[in-house]
Formats: structure tokens, sequence, C-alpha cells
């Protein structure tokens, strides 16, 4: 009887899963941007909370300029990325004939040198190779979806502007989700936990992407590459997708380098070993001397994840894929019929001991004196 048990509640959870995922795919329009406004809103909160550390001014400084100041400073970096991309794509469409000239001679000079008879030129390359891909209407796809790029970024914004401000009632709202005090106290605790680590983990990680695209401009600015400023944000952006982040990282820039130094395999060299030093002193060094293991996920786990992320929401799935992973590993772990999945889901198979509804506190429970009745 217990074994039949056992195996119902499977495939009902089975059935389950395959539901949510479906509402997720469906509805991934409307998903992605509120989970990447509550992931913003981590960011701001954890920087304003480490603000406080800062040496001398830190303790000076209240709260909501703590909050303050870090709006500022996630906005800035937004609303420059959005103007880097878009001063950016004129160049990119002014340089286009520049690097088709130079893509053509390179594969032409393979050409006679692995001793094909004929030498190709664009047409045939383009109607051998890319079939009926045409440039111009390449650009104009990647300038629509640049467009639609900027509207995502707004609607994300004034999405995370409604979230931080709903943050001070929060606690009170949590206090109401469930009629026994105890239970509304362990639900406090798991969102606290939430906020600590994802929290945390956010901001350590942004300022680790900072630094990654700080010292990979350098290295591109150092040898000249086109557009070093724009391959420095997208690096930065890039990395906090697990593994295929960084390679991306690398042979993105690679490839520009390739068309701009034809021939040069000096400069081609140099923009590739450099990038990959960059990566590999952030990836085994800064990293792990900033974050640790903080979020105690599988390896496997996280490459699977950002399959399973990207696969039904694309690049912003991949870049969620940690956090959203590591949401539901805490979650799981304070249930008993879940708990075997998060130790599976954890690196080591260590997760914190169970939390038991214990009494809430009176913070939780207060209510306002001018509360409706």
């Amino acid at each position: 009887m217990y074994s039949h048990d056992r195996f119902r509640n499977l495939v009902y959870g089975m059935a389950l899963a395959l539901m949510i995922g479906w509402i997720l795919y469906i509805g991934q329009n409307v998903f992605v941007p509120v989970i990447a406004s509550i992931i913003v809103a981590y960011i701001v909160a954890a920087l304003a909370r480490r603000m406080q550390l800062l040496p001398v001014i830190g303790p000076l400084l209240p709260g909501p300029v703590r909050f303050l100041i870090s709006i500022l400073v996630i906005a800035f970096i937004i609303t420059g990325f959005v103007l880097l991309i878009i001063q950016n794509i004129n160049q990119v469409i002014a340089l286009v004939p520049q690097y088709q000239a130079s893509l053509l001679r390179i594969i032409q000079g393979l050409a006679v040198q692995f001793g094909f008879e004929t030498e190709p030129t664009w047409a045939t390359i383009r109607r051998d190779v890319f079939g009926e891909i045409r440039l111009q209407s390449l650009i104009g796809s990647t300038v629509t979806s640049i467009s639609v790029l900027v509207g995502w970024v707004f609607v994300v914004t004034v999405y995370t502007a409604f979230a931080l401000a709903e943050r001070r009632i929060f606690a009170r709202k949590l206090s109401r989700m469930a009629t026994d005090p105890a239970d509304s106290a362990l639900i406090g605790q798991i969102v606290d936990t939430i906020n600590d680590r994802i929290g945390d983990y956010l901001a350590a990680k942004t300022f680790v992407n900072l630094v990654l695209g700080l010292i990979s401009y350098v290295v591109m600015i150092a040898i000249g590459l086109d557009f070093a400023a724009f391959w420095s944000v997208l690096i930065a952006i890039l990395n906090y997708i697990p593994y295929i982040g960084s390679m991306a990282g690398v042979l993105a820039p690679t490839a520009i380098a390739i068309v701009q130094f034809e021939g040069d395999w000096s400069m081609i060299a140099t923009c590739f070993f450099g990038l990959t030093l960059c990566q590999v002193f952030v990836g085994s060094f800064l990293e792990p001397s900033l974050m640790g293991r903080s979020l105690n996920l599988s390896p496997f786990v996280i490459l699977v994840s950002l399959t399973a992320w990207g696969t039904m929401w694309g690049i912003p799935g991949a870049l969620l894929s940690v956090p959203i992973t590591a949401i539901l590993v805490i979650v799981f772990s304070e249930f008993q019929g879940t708990r075997p999945i998060a130790i599976l889901l954890s690196r080591s198979g260590k997760v914190p001991p169970q939390r038991h509804p214990t009494k809430a506190s009176p913070a939780l429970l207060a209510v306002d004196e001018d509360e409706d009745v």
C-alpha cells in the first residue's frame, strides 16, 4: 500500500511538473520580465545592504539613501548598456561592407591554400553556404531585435520599481498568508534565507562580472579591437550564464578579430589568449574567493538547469537559470516530501536542517493600527 501511494504521488508530481513547465513555456512573455525584475530587485537590495559595510561612510548612510544610491547605480548601468547598443549598431552597419570584403579574402586565401580549382566569390559563398540569407535582411532583423530588447529592458525597469516599492509591506503580507502564526513565521524564515543567499550571490556575481568586463576591455582596447566597449559589456552579461557564457565571451570577440586583423595571427592569438586569461583569473581565483560555493548547486545540475531554462525561455532563461534553481533547492529543502530532491540537486548532498514552525516574531505579526476592518 505504501509503495502504491509513493508511485501515485510520483505520477502526480511528474504530471504537475509537466503542466507547470508548459505554462512557463507558453507564458514566457509574462513570466520572464517579472522574474527578471525580481532578480534586479535582489541585486539592488544586496548592494544597499553591502553598502553599509563601507568604511567610515557606510554606517552613516540611512537605509533609504543606500537604496537610492543602489537604484541609481543599476539604472546608470542599464541605461549605459542600452545607449551603447544603439550607438554601436550604426557603426556595425557602416563597417559591414569592410568586414564582408575581409571575410571574402580570408575564404579565398583558404581556398587557394587547400587547392580548390576556383576562388569563391561572395555571391557563390552566399549561394552555397548561406543559402537564401540576405545581409541587409539580417541587419534589419538585428535592429528589430535590439528594439525589442530596449522595450524589454524598460518593462523590467518598471516592474523592478514596483517590486522595490512592495518590499516594505511584504513581511505583513507574509504574516497573513497562513492562519497559523507558526506557519507564517516559517514562510518568513524561508523567504529570509532566499533573500540572503540569492541576494549575496547576485551582488557578488555582479561585482565579479564588472571586474571581468573591465579587464577584458583593457585587453581589447590594447590590441585595438573594434567595439571594445560593447564587447566588454556583453562579456560581463554573458558571464551570468554558466560555462557557455565564458566560452561565448572569448569566441565572439575573437571572431571579430579574425575579420578585423585578417592574416595577422599574432593579434588574433593575443585577443584569444588575453580574453581566456581574463576568464581564468576571474573564474579560478576572484570568483571563488568572493563567492565560494554559496549556492550549493551541483555542477551537473547547473548544466541541466541551463539547458532546461534556456530551452524554455532562450537567452533570458539561461541568464536566470542559476538563481531560479537555487531558489527551488532552498524551498524544496524545507518540506519533507521534496527534501530528497533538494539533496540530489545540491553539490555535496548536504542541505540545511529542515526548519520547523516556530513561534512567530512580534514584528511579523504586527498589524497597523489604521488597518481597515
